[in-house]
């Protein structure tokens, strides 16, 4: 089974899922061609989604020199990494878990997924099995490039957030990034992968989450592969971990909320050139101050920017 239900049910609404049933055996593989075992080696960073002990997925990012992940063979992936004690990912991590990865390097445009279950965790990383592994379009990525910077020996704590605070509120609203993780229901049968945990890419303009006054955010979906791996799962399972990134200051603020996915005219949405948009309740989350050991340059926007429109009307 290369999708779910949830998925299948999206992309028959979009009248696709007897092209997608054919094409996805031919790109979602049970293993890792080369190029991308060849990828994950290269890059300087991964984003990973994971469930809570609420089976809530959370989104996390671990570091670490090129090299840092490597495949021992097309059916593995090793990470020599660990999350902070205050990351979501921490909790989750052990064996027969659920994870979802996304291997992106933005400055290229290249991005790959893939899920799985942990099979061994030590001191030094841990080991994961492959469930999918397929690549995506370059689509709504903005081009920056990573490079080292120090972290302080003794960076700030760790800050639990209820809800919104103005730091996080002005962080989300010039973001034009958003890493999103998801899940299936029953997340946890390695002998079905499309049931698994997703971690995926979402990029638009600066401003392109909109953050209402009460805190909810709503996320446009813009056109595009119709696999409909994060709204699958989010029909089924309606919560959803977001991370954003301060790409300059190093900062990392990932929440936990509650997911509803709307659907009608651009109009009565309020965004341009989009039928569905995700609207998010926050209910918990974590900002992990200067956490992060690399920094990126000036973003170039990508090209299909041109065609998402502009914001008609903040979020209701």
């Amino acid at each position: 089974m290369t999708f779910h239900d949830g998925e299948i049910a999206l992309q028959r609404q979009e009248g696709v899922d007897a092209q997608l049933g054919a094409l996805g055996p031919r790109v979602i593989r049970d293993h890792m061609p080369q190029q991308h075992r060849d990828f994950f080696a290269q890059l300087p960073f991964v984003v990973l989604g994971s469930l809570d002990e609420h089976r809530r997925p959370w989104a996390s990012l671990l570091t670490g020199a090129p090299g840092f992940m490597h495949s021992p063979d097309a059916r593995r992936l090793r990470i020599d990494a660990l999350p902070d004690a205050a990351d979501p990912l921490a909790a989750a991590l052990r064996l027969d878990a659920p994870l979802g990865l996304l291997g992106i390097e933005p400055h290229t445009r290249r991005r790959n997924r893939l899920n799985g279950q942990v099979t061994a965790v030590d001191a030094a990383g841990f080991e994961l099995a492959v469930g999918q592994s397929f690549g995506n379009c370059p689509r709504y990525i903005q081009a920056r490039e990573a490079s080292p910077h120090p972290v302080a020996h003794t960076p700030p704590p760790a800050e639990a957030l209820i809800g919104l605070d103005e730091p996080a509120r002005a962080l989300i609203a010039q973001a034009d990034t958003l890493f999103i993780a998801s899940a299936h229901p029953h997340a946890t049968d390695p002998a079905r992968p499309a049931e698994g945990v997703d971690v995926s890419h979402r990029g638009g303009r600066p401003g392109f989450v909109q953050v209402a006054a009460d805190g909810t955010l709503a996320v446009p979906d813009f056109d595009g592969n119709r696999f409909f791996n994060t709204l699958g799962n989010l029909l089924l399972h309606p919560w959803a971990g977001l991370l954003f990134v301060d790409f300059e200051g190093g900062d990392l603020l990932q929440l936990s909320a509650r997911a509803e996915v709307l659907t009608g005219t651009p109009e009565a949405l309020g965004f341009e050139g989009v039928d569905r948009v995700l609207r998010l309740q926050i209910v918990s989350g974590w900002r992990r101050r200067g956490a992060l050991p690399l920094r990126w340059g000036t973003a170039q926007p990508s090209p299909y920017l041109e065609g998402t429109g502009h914001w008609l009307t903040p979020a209701a």
